[in-house]
């Protein structure tokens, strides 16, 4: 008999889905916040400052990211999900606080990357993974990047409003104080996690990184994200400088040219959105998304830039951005392996952070000896690589991935199971991993659910009694 499942999520559920929405939005607010204001501030603030430095200080944090996240994440599964959280937190206001008072960019440099070592974003999707039942997980997840990219934008908004106010050193105070405030809802509004587990939807198995650094597809959607997120930290290296230069704007006015673009940019995207998921063109609106970002990076060389042409070609840059951002984990999804999900999009983030770390770095330093130009020849290479590269890529299915648990099966009937789950419709690749007790699938929801295929597995009527002491082969 299956057991009936309630049609919503839980009161439990939502609080535990807003709450980690609630605690990322603090770390993206102060991971991002001092993007459009940085270089302005470095500028009049240090002496001798380079170029280069000033790169390294916008993307460092990205560096410490890729290097911690997977640690971070084993962590948890030993010592709790919360302690961990809270320590990322801890660390994060600490290398606010340095970056408050700093007197050196090289002082600055340092309390950035310690921004970037709290990194419990990993630990935080396991906790999604922990606290809310399959088949609510992907409108959990939807729930969190809808904040992520809220808070993206705020950033930009908030950044040049605040710096006018308080200055960027204030900025950094407030940043202090948001990672307060994840501390709070950390301590009373995120659910306890009573029954906490290895997620292999939402964690890295270091067992596993070979084989998803293996796979075509996913090493081209890995470029891509490396890419696009070296591309935006190296055009922040430069774009408030060009925002004074060329638009003839005092920082506190940036947001003039901020706000809209970026609410037009999400409206623009939605008829692209649908004609990918709805209609089946992903592919075309994916490359066209590269396309115009490559195209946009020769524009900011070739166009005369004032207030108006930077309005259009950050409109047309930021509209492709946050289609491809949004398109980008949906395309890991629906081409990772059924049991792999979370492996692939460890590797994926990790060449996120790398991305935003080198894009930095190097729009510093051609910044610096090839002045706004270099940077965006660095930036319209980087595009066309990855134009190229996603040319070659594999239409993708419409396909989610879900698991369920799973009796105890013995060891020989895995394959034969596993075969007669994939004669039902809208199954296109089941594993089961009997040491978990749990089946993995790529599925159409547009078919089915994890609730029908806990039916479909108990109408297989395949024993699902594992022999006593039996072990199974990887």
């Amino acid at each position: 008999m299956s057991i009936p499942q309630p049609d919503s999520m839980t009161p439990v559920e939502r609080r535990a889905a807003f709450s980690i929405a609630g605690i990322f939005s603090t770390r993206m607010l102060g991971l991002f916040m001092v993007f459009p204001v940085f270089a302005l501030f470095a500028e009049k603030e240090f002496e001798n400052i380079t170029g280069t430095q000033i790169g390294i200080a916008i993307g460092v944090y990205g560096l410490t990211q890729a290097l911690l996240q997977v640690p971070f994440g084993m962590l948890s599964d030993k010592f709790g999900r919360k302690p961990l959280i809270m320590v990322g937190m801890i660390i994060f206001m600490i290398g606010s606080l340095i970056c408050a008072v700093a007197d050196s960019i090289e002082m600055m440099i340092i309390g950035r990357a310690l921004q970037g070592m709290g990194a419990v974003a990993a630990v935080l999707m396991a906790s999604v993974a922990d606290l809310v039942r399959e088949q609510y997980r992907l409108r959990a997840m939807s729930i969190v990047g809808m904040t992520i990219g809220l808070s993206f934008t705020l950033s930009l908004v908030a950044g040049p409003l605040l710096d006018a106010w308080i200055g960027v050193r204030g900025i950094f105070w407030v940043i202090a104080g948001l990672s307060i405030l994840g501390m709070v809802l950390v301590w009373f509004a995120l659910p306890k996690i009573e029954n906490q587990s290895f997620q292999r939807e939402a964690q890295t198995d270091v067992t596993q990184f070979s084989d998803v650094l293996k796979h075509p597809q996913l090493l081209r959607l890995d470029l891509g994200v490396f890419v696009l997120h070296a591309i935006l930290t190296a055009m922040f290296v430069v774009m408030p400088l060009i925002l004074r230069d060329s638009a003839e704007l005092p920082s506190v006015e940036h947001w003039y040219i901020y706000l809209p673009v970026m609410l037009l940019s999400f409206v623009l995207m939605v008829p692209f959105i649908i004609q990918a998921e709805s209609k089946g063109r992903m592919k075309p609106v994916f490359l066209g998304a590269i396309a115009a970002i490559m195209l946009m990076q020769l524009a900011f060389i070739g166009v005369d830039l004032n207030f108006w042409s930077l309005f259009v070609l950050l409109l047309i840059f930021f509209t492709a951005f946050n289609l491809l951002e949004a398109s980008l984990p949906s395309l890991v999804v629906k081409l990772s392996p059924a049991d792999k999900k979370g492996t692939a999009s460890g590797v994926y983030s990790t060449s996120q952070f790398i991305g935003a770390a080198i894009g930095g770095a190097l729009g510093g330093y051609l910044y610096q000896h090839y002045g706004y130009n270099g940077v965006f020849a660095l930036t319209a290479i980087l595009g066309m690589v990855w134009l190229l590269a996603a040319s070659s890529m594999e239409k993708p299915m419409p396909l989610s991935i879900a698991s369920v648990p799973l009796g105890h099966v013995e060891c020989d009937e895995i394959e034969a199971l596993e075969k007669r789950l994939l004669e039902f419709d809208g199954i296109y690749e089941a594993v089961i991993l009997v040491e978990e007790n749990r089946a993995y699938f790529k599925i159409d929801r547009k078919k089915l659910d994890e609730v029908t295929l806990i039916d479909y597995i108990e109408k297989s009527n395949e024993s699902l009694v594992r022999r006593e002491g039996q072990l199974c082969e990887a």
